[in-house]
C-alpha cells in the first residue's frame, strides 16, 4: 500500500513537470513520501513543499522547478550493504554527474552520497534525476 502511494505521487510530479506545471498537489501521504521530498528540495530538483493536515488523509503541495525528469519508486524495496551501493547506482542511474537513490537506513532516509559518507546500507526506496 505505502509503495504504491509513493510511486503514484512521484509519478504525478514527473507528468506535471512534462506539462510545464508550476504546482502539484499529492494526495494521499506518508513519512517517507514528505522524507524523499526533503531529499529532492535540498538537492535542488523541487522549489518547495507544503504539508496540509498530515493526521488524516492530508496533501502535499508540491512547487516543481523543471529540473525533475525521471522519478520513481521501486514496487520492492532491495536490501542494499554500504559497500554495494556505488555499483547499485551505477546500474540504475542514467550518468554518474547527476541523479540521485534514495536509501531507508536506520539513520532515516538518505540519499547514496550520504549513506555512503556515513557507510551505512538499507533498503532502496527510489530514484530521482
Amino acid at each position: 500500500m505505502g509503495r504504491r502511494i509513493l510511486n503514484e505521487a512521484l509519478r504525478a510530479i514527473v507528468n506535471a513537470e512534462k506539462r510545464g506545471k508550476a504546482t502539484v498537489e499529492l494526495k494521499p501521504i506518508s513519512t517517507v513520501m514528505s522524507s524523499f521530498l526533503n531529499i529532492m528540495k535540498y538537492r535542488g530538483y523541487i522549489k518547495n513543499f507544503q504539508v496540509y493536515d498530515p493526521h488524516r488523509v492530508g496533501r502535499i503541495t508540491v512547487e516543481l522547478q523543471g529540473r525533475v525528469n525521471d522519478c520513481k519508486a521501486l514496487s520492492y524495496r532491495q536490501d542494499i550493504k554500504a559497500r554495494d551501493i556505488d555499483g547499485y547506482v551505477k546500474r540504475s542511474l542514467p550518468t554518474r554527474q547527476w541523479g540521485y537513490v534514495v536509501i531507508t537506513t536506520p539513520d532515516g532516509v538518505l540519499d547514496h552520497e550520504e549513506a555512503l559518507r556515513r557507510n551505512v546500507g538499507g533498503q532502496v526506496l527510489g530514484y530521482f534525476h
